[in-house]
């Protein structure tokens, strides 16, 4: 039977092409639920969910590769700390790993800002009409995105570590990965070749390009927006934190502190009853 679209009039409140449930099953991106229920991987359902379309046997190596990339980072995490602290306070597994996630954003984990950074010079080589193989233009382009960046005191995404000077390793092993897998391109190129134009800058010879940075070129390369790459390291960080919160709610301790010996109290005492008269009471 021929289906005639609506109008936009008569559309109704929401639009998916996600799922959809109907009286005899569940459709996933179109697909039957049941058949995905041993069918696929869960890497495979994620990339099924998020792209809609099934991801071929590289694109599934490498996005799985980029979920074990982020697996935990001890409690040098924030996200970790805050789900620990939570847990502590209101022993709840759910609540905590909202507070988890909560603690994702530009100073730590989320890779999409580096992946919109990476994204808008690569469109300026572009535009300008230059050949990633004219490497004199190529390093005179990123030269100058640095300098810019400098100017307005913008630091440049993706790159640095606390513990890793020079080389990320999981930085390097994820891009391996990717390379043999064909899913690497000219966005992650190009933005290497302004991660190089950092480097020659006095002192900052030893900065790497990190995991989350490379985690983002990825996977840009794969068709994820800037914003999915959030949500999807933000899920691949989610089992470490559940060892974390489980580890925190077997040891039965009650609302951690802050170590007042960690804290440096940058106020001396005060007169109450003189500075209120003095404000005029």
């Amino acid at each position: 039977m021929l289906q005639v679209s609506p109008s936009d009039d008569e559309r109704r409140y929401w639009q998916s092409s996600v799922s959809r449930v109907e009286a005899d099953t569940v459709r996933v991106r179109g697909y039957d639920l049941t058949e995905l229920i041993g069918g696929l991987t869960f890497t495979e359902a994620t990339y099924l969910l998020v792209r809609g379309e099934l991801g071929t046997p590289q694109q599934i190596v490498v996005l799985d590769a980029v979920l074990n990339g982020v697996l935990d980072y001890a409690l040098q995490k924030s996200g970790t700390v805050a789900a620990r602290y939570i847990a502590s306070a209101n022993p709840n597994m759910a609540a905590s790993l909202a507070g988890a996630i909560l603690a994702i954003g530009k100073n730590t984990l989320a890779p999409e800002d580096t992946a919109q950074f990476a994204l808008d010079a690569h469109r300026r080589l572009v535009d300008a009409g230059i050949d990633l193989e004219d490497r004199e233009r190529v390093d005179a382009l990123a030269d100058e995105i640095v300098a810019e960046c400098r100017a307005a005191r913008v630091r440049i995404p993706g790159l640095g570590h606390p513990v890793f000077t020079y080389e990320d390793p999981r930085a390097v092993k994820l891009k391996a990965i990717a390379q043999h897998n064909g899913v690497w391109g000219p966005v992650g190129d190009f933005y290497e070749r302004i991660h190089a134009a950092f480097t020659r800058l006095p002192g900052k010879q030893t900065i790497p390009l990190n995991d989350v940075g490379m985690i983002a070129l990825i996977l840009v390369e794969l068709g994820f927006t800037p914003d999915e790459t959030t949500g999807v390291i933000a899920m691949s960080t989610l089992p470490g934190v559940v060892a974390h919160v489980s580890e925190e709610l077997r040891s039965g301790r009650p609302i951690r502190v802050i170590d007042p010996s960690q804290v440096d109290y940058e106020i001396d005492e005060r007169d109450f009853s003189v500075d209120r008269k003095h404000a005029g009471w």
